[in-house]
């Protein structure tokens, strides 16, 4: 560019180029340049641009263009979270009674796109997932120095004629796979004759140290009047994502 371009037109210019390009590239040019880079004002105006604010905007980030890329690259680390590829992905741990299957929703869910879900039997079935951080682009400086929030959600509802029992274990291993952190709440039990309620449940794991390099993700659960067939636990919409500390 001309030397005599003003700086509001270089602005307008990085601000349409993609933000890994000006990172590596353009914030390298010169030393005007890389002031406009390093600004927060140049990452608050990306997130307004594209639709990424914190929940209260009371509260603004300490750092946007961390939020800004969090929030960019926010995907669900889990693979076929919602049954729509049968139990491809997961890893069977347990498979009682009449093992795990999967099948259309009994009572819709609250997000209409989800119409599938996995049902446990009448012996204790459980799943899981072994997330490689590393593999999901998250390094290890990355997640040593930032630590940012992981969030995990899943959702959970029994058949409204049986009695079932639902449990949930997330843990955050070290490079040996060692756990390192532990979100492993009271197992949730529903009577016979319920309404069967889609529940939610969330755990956000923030502040854990460094050294996390896996998150190993195990739910699941049995019907508890040993019927056979599928009457246990329904479980769909599970997902661990790395996000911004400013959600909350």
């Amino acid at each position: 560019l001309p030397a005599d371009v003003p700086l509001a037109v270089v602005e307008e210019i990085l601000l349409n180029l993609p933000a890994h390009q000006v990172v590596r590239v353009c914030r390298l040019v010169c030393h005007e340049w890389k002031e406009l880079v390093d600004s927060a004002a140049h990452w608050r105006e990306r997130c307004r641009r594209e639709g990424f604010q914190p929940c209260e905007a009371s509260r603004p980030p300490d750092d946007w263009r961390l939020f800004y890329f969090l929030t960019k690259n926010r995907h669900n680390l889990l693979k076929n979270p919602r049954a729509e590829g049968k139990l491809q992905g997961w890893k069977i741990v347990q498979n009682g009674g009449d093992c795990w299957v999967a099948e259309g929703n009994r009572k819709s869910f609250p997000d209409e796109t989800v119409t599938k879900c996995f049902v446990t039997s009448y012996g204790l079935c459980l799943k899981q997932q072994l997330i490689d951080l590393k593999k999901e682009g998250y390094s290890d400086a990355f997640m040593d120095r930032l630590q940012p929030h992981i969030k995990i959600t899943d959702w959970y509802a029994p058949r409204f004629d049986c009695g079932c029992q639902y449990e949930i274990s997330v843990e955050l291993l070290d490079r040996r796979k060692k756990p390192f952190c532990t979100f492993q709440p009271e197992k949730v039990f529903f009577e016979q004759w319920n309404d069967e309620p889609w529940c939610q449940m969330t755990h956000v794991f923030k502040d854990y140290g460094p050294g996390i390099r896996f998150i190993r993700f195990t739910h699941g659960g049995v019907d508890t009047q040993f019927w056979a067939g599928w009457y246990g636990i329904r479980v769909t919409n599970s997902s661990v994502e790395i996000c911004p500390a400013e959600e909350r």
